[in-house]
């Protein structure tokens, strides 16, 4: 192993001195083909396998697990909105004056984002200093018999945990990766309070393929005489979590509505757009009092009584009690940030609107938040608005129903890629995905592409006047006289379809925005899209007075756009 580790390891450098960009890259050989996701699928039949692995992982980075009791730990899981959840209750807990830890994924931009402090991704020093911490104890307590690294995720959650009890963070909130149950941030003792966020179907080879199961997983993150809370939920994955609180004799309490909150004052303000936070900050609420509540806070607002006939709308959960709310809960559900997330973007002419929703039930709540969002921007005088989607997905989630939700948004063009923000990211460690290679992620584009058109076709009737099919074989075929790698589409298509594919998100977001956003550069004539589509659409887009853009699908994507439209978030 000694001859692929880099100089500073083998000739024994203080630890903490190398470079960062060389940490993230040394994090990344983490990726392995066999992955944390195979890790899950192949040890889930022996739950007790997987944390046992997490816990000789820990200590051989220098960890007991009950050193974790230390951290007074908020566990958050769920399949929509856990990172909404947590980043309320971070902010309404700093808001307190308490130092905020917060870790959570997938990050956006850089991979610091996924380990705070107060709200703020660790700097690069620190990253760089407990990064090698880790690295090196785990190199050198590497055993024959067992994996010597743990895989991406796995190293990242031991490495946040140094972090937060290095720098004495008083408490530390932590999203849930994957599940609950067999995910390896249960490997938490007694946390101070639980939370499980709106249930939906997601991650199906892993989880299951039913809310139940999915459920039932989530629940595996209850501890005993530890209070759980959970928002509105469909009535069987309900009673599963109920089943699941009593088996592991956890107390779990239903949260009542925002708006029991907010009778008798005025309409609380939500940092995080779109009517779906409301009850992520529900949520948040109940996680905040709580956590302040087991640790002898005064004057967290005297509790509202619990009317009768409401007690019965928990069904199978006891519906915990609203109360008055604090300045410090006001201030921090109006504070919060989390990128990505319904975020808008205005950069001139052209407005883009990014939401990391990647669920059918995320994307219906998308399409509400985009929908509201743009009817409420001003319309241009002349009317002339182009609406373009800017999708793609991962893993094994039904695009097809994704994309069936989104038509309704009447967008003159969809544009598909993968998300790389250039065809070549070795310069990009953040961005780096060992997992994904490029031919498998432009096939899925280019499925993405049929299917859109063939929902359009579906919706509309397929128009006789359309000129006879463009037939051009092959994915990716070298412009010669250029020498750029451009899209063609693979099988008979109408020449004026609107569905375009491009090979990565720097061009597909530079034909879109075609030098009207100071972010982006103009698309060169030597990268023009062969399609006649996209010198057609590429004239409209210039000429509109207004330009708004959906980009939905993945977090994945939406944290590659950010890094192009956004430069300073790699700073």
């Amino acid at each position: 192993m000694a001859e692929m580790l880099p100089a500073w390891v083998t000739n024994g450098t203080a630890e903490g001195t190398e470079p960062e960009g060389d940490a993230i890259r040394m994090l990344n050989t983490l990726q392995t083909n066999a992955s944390y996701l195979e890790q899950v699928k192949r040890e889930r039949g022996d739950p007790q396998a997987q944390l046992e692995a997490m816990q000789g992982f820990l200590e051989r980075s220098g960890l007991k697990v009950k050193d974790l009791d230390r951290l007074n730990i908020i566990h958050v899981t769920g399949t929509k909105g856990k990172g909404s959840a947590c980043a309320f209750t971070e902010c309404i807990l700093r808001n307190y004056g308490l130092k905020t830890g917060f870790y959570s994924s997938p990050h956006l931009v850089q991979v610091r984002e996924r380990i705070r402090i107060n709200g703020q991704p660790i700097s690069k020093d620190l990253f760089n200093k407990y990064f090698w911490l880790v690295y090196n104890r785990l190199e050198e307590t590497k055993d024959p018999a067992h994996a010597s690294m743990p895989a991406y995720f796995r190293f990242l959650t031991i490495m946040a945990f140094h972090v937060f009890l290095e720098e004495k963070v008083d408490l530390a909130v932590v999203e849930v990766g994957i599940g609950g149950t067999y995910d390896c941030t249960n490997i938490i003792r007694t946390p101070v309070v639980c939370g499980v966020s709106s249930l939906g179907i997601d991650h199906t080879s892993i989880l299951g393929d039913t809310m139940e199961k999915i459920a039932w997983q989530k629940g595996g993150i209850f501890k005993p005489g530890v209070p759980a809370f959970t928002v509105a939920q469909p009535e069987r994955p309900l009673e599963v979590l109920r089943e699941r609180a009593q088996e592991r004799k956890c107390p779990l309490y239903l949260c009542p509505e925002l708006d029991d909150f907010e009778e008798g004052c005025q309409a609380l303000e939500l940092g995080l757009a779109g009517a779906h936070q409301r009850s992520n900050a529900a949520l948040a609420l109940q996680l905040a009092r709580t956590w302040l509540q087991r640790h002898g806070c005064q004057g967290l607002g005297e509790l509202k009584e619990v009317p009768p006939s409401t007690e019965l709308l928990g069904g199978p959960v006891p519906l915990a009690p609203a109360f008055r709310l604090t300045d410090a809960m006001i201030q921090g559900l109006r504070d919060t940030e989390w990128l990505g997330r319904t975020q808008v973007l205005s950069h001139g002419p052209v407005t883009w609107y990014l939401d990391g929703a990647h669920t059918t039930s995320s994307i219906q709540a998308c399409v509400r938040w985009f929908r509201q969002a743009a009817l409420s921007q001003d319309n241009p005088h002349d009317g002339s608005e182009v609406r373009v989607l800017l999708f793609n997905a991962t893993g094994d989630r039904d695009t097809a129903a994704l994309l069936k939700l989104l038509v309704p948004c009447h967008f003159d063009y969809a544009v598909f890629c993968p998300n790389f923000t250039e065809v070549s990211v070795a310069n990009n460690a953040d961005q780096q995905n060992f997992n994904v290679t490029l031919e498998n992620a432009l096939t899925r584009c280019l499925e993405n592409q049929r299917t859109w058109t063939r929902l359009l076709e579906e919706k509309v009737g397929q128009d006789p006047w359309l000129p006879s099919p463009l037939r051009v074989g092959g994915l990716l075929q070298p412009a010669p006289a250029r020498g750029s790698l451009l899209l063609v589409p693979p099988a008979p298509r109408p020449l004026n379809s609107p569905a375009l594919v491009f090979p990565c998100l720097a061009q597909a977001l530079r034909w879109v925005a075609q030098g009207r956003d100071p972010q982006l550069a103009a698309p060169t004539a030597s990268g023009a899209h062969p399609h006649p589509a996209a010198s057609s659409g590429a004239v409209l887009l210039r000429e509109a007075a207004a330009v708004r853009v959906l980009v939905t699908g993945s977090l994945h994507l939406v944290g590659g756009a950010l890094r192009l439209l956004e430069p300073a978030l790699s700073q």
